[in-house]
């Protein structure tokens, strides 16, 4: 039995989860001759409550880091966790993360250990519904036309209240008491998060250096009920889509608020889900749905990644 030392930055409600995954996972690594040792989780508070596995070590110094053959990343941000990471990828070491944000911005940094197999980070969209994987393997092989994706759960969670007769403001605010929203929600609302995501996508797809700034944004937070009232007269719903496609032989992609028919895929297969619809001139249309956010969605993406690393799939690379 081979044992393999495994690090962890953060450990909010996504870590806590991964954690008790890998734990509750212990007889299919066992079934690769592997035992998980996970010899850090750098924490800000070690006295913190978690519902963690016993004897997870908590720690506010990353020194455990050297001592790690893999790190999974779930601390969130940007500048943090690069800081964090750089020495530890510059060593050649992989990295599992669902950190869209990190991907979208960090790029420049990130790229070549993308390339080299070393980053692996399915679940940076659409949490555990697989779409990262099939868009970097078999989907390469048919000629991608066009994608449109509702990407964000805080303003599916929003549109979907106002459909229910709320104003903005009330779901907005319901939205952060649930816990589906930060404070301030400016990341989700404003449509930023999907932005992230959308690039994540569009390397796989159209172009392997996308930039973020790239993407045309325009968040929920001037839709109405009006709006609402009038789509639904129409025999519409609004979503906050992100698309890409070729536009004059140049790839365009954009974040806002569309108005789709009720028997849209994204109104549909999605309606109280995350969802992807994907045109390739040879695969056709295929449709994507199901949960894209929560802490054990996410955790099984980042556990199956790092079982996709132990029997040694390359992690997801983008277009050369």
């Amino acid at each position: 039995m081979r044992t393999v030392t495994v690090g962890m930055l953060g450990c909010g409600t996504v870590g806590q989860d991964v954690l008790n995954l890998i734990e509750r996972r212990g007889a299919i690594f066992a079934d690769l001759g592997v035992k998980i040792e996970v010899v850090g989780v750098l924490v800000r508070d070690t006295a913190r409550e978690r519902r963690i596995p016993a004897g997870t070590p908590l720690t506010t110094d990353p020194a455990f880091l050297q001592e790690c053959e893999v790190v999974i990343e779930a601390m969130g941000g940007v500048q943090l966790p690069m800081t964090m990471l750089r020495p530890y990828l510059r060593s050649g070491r992989p990295v599992i993360t669902a950190n869209k944000a990190l991907l979208a911005e960090c790029w420049d940094e990130l790229r070549d250990y993308a390339l080299n197999g070393k980053l692996y980070y399915e679940a940076s969209v659409m949490a555990g519904t697989p779409v990262i994987g099939p868009m970097s393997t078999v989907l390469r092989a048919s000629t991608f036309t066009r994608l449109q994706a509702v990407l964000n759960g805080t303003c599916l969670y929003i549109l979907t209240q106002m459909e229910q007769g709320r104003d903005y403001a009330q779901a907005l605010a319901e939205a952060q008491a649930l816990g589906y929203a930060e404070d301030p929600p400016t990341l989700d609302v404003g449509g930023f998060d999907t932005a992230h995501k959308l690039t994540v996508l569009a390397r796989f797809c159209a172009d392997g250096n996308f930039r973020y700034d790239r993407v045309q944004v325009q968040g929920i937070e001037h839709i109405t009920q009006a709006d609402i009232q009038a789509a639904r007269e129409r025999g519409e719903r609004i979503k906050l889509v992100a698309e890409l496609e070729s536009v004059g032989g140049e790839w365009q992609a954009s974040v806002a608020p569309q108005s789709l028919p009720e028997t849209h895929p994204l109104c549909t297969a999605g309606a109280s889900r995350n969802a992807m619809v994907y045109e390739g001139e040879e695969c056709g249309t295929l449709i994507f749905a199901g949960g894209g956010a929560g802490g054990m969605v996410t955790a099984s993406a980042m556990v199956g990644d790092l079982l996709d690393l132990l029997i040694g799939f390359p992690g997801h690379v983008p277009l050369h």
